[in-house]
């Protein structure tokens, strides 16, 4: 997926401090081990020195970890689930507000276009915005395919419209994004790039091949 993130811990000098401390004997161990750190260091500051010099960004290291926030969507998760159905999957994936803009505009797509099919028609309209994202014939992440011109009819001027952020389908749509986002259940859309509403024939399906038919929406290949 594109929107890979994680939550990254550096710990550079700590490997050559534990290989100093195998190497130290007897009496003078301590010592011995605070005068290698002390060069170890004065090798760091001469690094830094250089790379400021050449114009190049400075390599530090750290002897203490570093954490590196990342937004809650793009962490690594554990992608295994007890849930015997969607809707108990659902039900259990925790949804706040604190979501990655592309999240929450897959977010926006399922509430726009599917808040009242059934949970399977929800997933599979998101599995449609992020196969499209994964495609070289669309844009490559998932504001940009929703807002894509004459895609989705619920965009107007490339904007898309405040969800009611109180209501019990604004909630499900989270879940379903981020339920699709980390691939955590299959889709009966399976690769689909394209839908419709039952009640219109575009031409343009002629011409493609069908992946379901999911409550009042048809899938495409």
């Amino acid at each position: 997926m594109k929107f890979g993130y994680k939550r990254t811990v550096a710990a550079a000098t700590a490997m050559v401090l534990l290989g100093t401390g195998f190497g130290a004997y007897g009496v003078g161990a301590v010592a011995q081990d605070q005068v290698e750190a002390e060069s170890v260091q004065a090798d760091i500051a001469n690094i830094e020195t250089q790379s400021a010099g050449d114009n190049a960004p400075a390599i530090r290291f750290v002897a203490s970890e570093v954490v590196q926030d990342i937004p809650e969507d793009s962490a690594p998760v554990d992608l295994t689930t007890d849930a015997n159905s969607l809707r108990e999957l659902v039900a259990t994936t925790a949804v706040s507000e604190e979501m990655s803009r592309e999240v929450r505009c897959l977010a926006q797509a399922v509430y726009f276009e599917a808040r009242g099919e059934p949970l399977a028609g929800q997933l599979a309209v998101a599995k449609v915005v992020i196969n499209r994202a994964d495609h070289a014939q669309f844009p490559d992440d998932y504001c940009s395919v929703v807002t894509q011109r004459a895609q989705f009819s619920f965009v107007r001027g490339g904007r898309i419209p405040q969800p009611n952020a109180g209501s019990a389908a604004w909630n499900r749509a989270r879940a379903i994004a981020r339920i699709a986002h980390r691939d955590m259940w299959e889709s009966e859309a399976d690769d689909a790039l394209y839908f419709h509403a039952t009640y219109v024939k575009p031409r343009w399906a002629r011409h493609k091949t069908t992946r379901a038919r999911i409550d009042s929406h048809i899938f495409y290949r």
